[in-house]
């Protein structure tokens, strides 16, 4: 039986979350655009602090980027649209609600990034520190999944008496899976998830941006399994939507 505890979800995306909750650096390549490379720092909000992990890429005119949260065990969060004018820089985490938005402006010598954050009604500061070369992954590649696992799936959780309604899309795009999990209550964005595994009636899948996972197995056309995050596991069973 799955044991029930409280787990970090009010809300579930993760920076709202600031709210309530040593490598030295060497001389940054004069052959990089200034921006670009991997920093590392803090959030805080409300005299909260949050670790923060950077990584910024220009290809081009265009720019690539990705966060992660140590401290919440959230990492890949793609960043986009990120733009670099001067010492002017500006990253959103894509698909999160509030639209978080990271304004900052570099130091003279491009080892600081320091600015402003927002999140909806949220707001504080951040400060990050210029480590070295950007460390982008590349997204896995995940098989595709069988049919009977594609289209959209409802659920909810029940965190302490309070319903989050959540919705689960899974598709195959190209020769691999690929889905979303939406929470309806807490803003309705569309959260991509990152490693999909199908073996047999068995699915597992993981959501970077929250550091959740979610293992089931489908049966009587129902996905039966339990949700992951932080310390705590909560009993998650997904249902066919209805058209």
């Amino acid at each position: 039986m799955t044991k029930r505890v409280a787990v970090g979800l009010a809300p579930m995306v993760m920076l709202v979350m600031l709210a309530v909750c040593g490598r030295a650096a060497s001389a940054q390549s004069t052959s990089g655009p200034a921006g670009a490379g991997h920093w590392e720092g803090a959030v805080s909000v409300q005299g909260k602090d949050l670790k923060i992990e950077v990584d910024l890429v220009a290809k081009g005119d265009k720019w690539e980027g990705a966060a992660a949260f140590p401290d919440m065990n959230a990492k890949g969060l793609v960043l986009a649209p990120i733009t670099v004018q001067g010492e002017a820089v500006t990253f959103s985490v894509k698909g999160a609600p509030g639209d978080p938005t990271f304004k900052g402006t570099l130091s003279k010598d491009s080892k600081t990034l320091a600015g402003d954050f927002t999140q909806g009604p949220v707001s504080g500061t951040f400060t990050l520190a210029w480590k070295g070369e950007a460390k982008l992954e590349a997204p896995p590649k995940n098989a595709a999944l069988g049919k009977e696992f594609e289209g959209s799936w409802e659920g909810a959780l029940d965190v302490n008496g309070t319903i989050l309604r959540l919705t689960l899309k899974l598709a195959n795009e190209g020769a691999g899976a690929t889905g979303t999990l939406i929470s309806i209550d807490q803003g309705g964005a569309e959260i991509p998830l990152s490693v999909i595994e199908q073996t047999g009636a068995h699915l597992k899948f993981t959501v970077p941006a929250v550091g959740g996972t979610y293992e089931g197995d489908l049966k009587d056309g129902q996905l039966v399994g339990s949700w992951t995050q932080g310390p705590g596991t909560l009993p998650l069973t997904f249902k066919r939507a209805a058209k």
